[in-house]
């Protein structure tokens, strides 16, 4: 069994996209992996408009057919017209989390009260876990050192390789039945 992480990213702008200007939520994101992580993860990147269809398309394509255990989303959480991402994303959803959206809100609303118009979610679509993240990297940071701690043991459950993080920057969260003892 592989025990690496395949994460999937898909950074979700019309403007990054048509290179209006440079995405910042697939670096900021592979920033905070690199730092969280340690057992060994590999990313699979993607940069795509806020169109619903290739959103569905790309999420599934990353979960059936690549096969990541982790799948996260920046961008398009928001209530404009061309904000779409949740809806792709439960489209695609066999079971969703409800509480990862509202752990997300909850975090964010620590920093702004605007925080309330975020509709992210969080979703498994067969062994991948799907969240949705904000789009700035200082709200992506915030996000992820509120929820990940959760993440590992979600990604046991639906099947995934264990998960060990560096806990300076994030400690995993498991029952004591889940733990296992630290390799090495």
């Amino acid at each position: 069994m592989n025990d690496e992480l395949l994460i999937g990213l898909v950074s979700i702008s019309d403007r990054a996209a048509s290179g209006v200007y440079e995405d910042q939520g697939i670096p900021a994101l592979r920033e905070w992996f690199a730092a969280a992580m340690a057992s060994p993860w590999r990313m699979e990147n993607r940069l795509i408009p806020d169109e619903q269809g290739q959103i569905e398309k790309t999420l599934i394509e990353l979960a059936d057919d690549v096969g990541c255990h982790l799948i996260m989303t920046t961008g398009g959480t928001g209530p404009a017209p061309r904000d779409v991402t949740p809806e792709a994303t439960l489209a695609v959803a066999h079971k969703v989390l409800p509480g990862f959206g509202e752990q997300m809100r909850l975090v964010s609303l620590k920093y702004v009260p605007t925080a309330i118009l975020s509709r992210q979610v969080g979703v498994v679509r067969g062994s991948a876990l799907i969240l949705n993240l904000p789009g700035q990297p200082k709200a992506i940071k915030e996000t992820l050192d509120g929820i990940f701690a959760a993440v590992p043991y979600c990604i046991d459950l639906i099947g995934g390789p264990y998960i060990e993080t560096n806990e300076a920057v994030i400690k995993a969260f498991r029952p004591k039945s889940a733990l296992r003892q630290k390799s090495g």
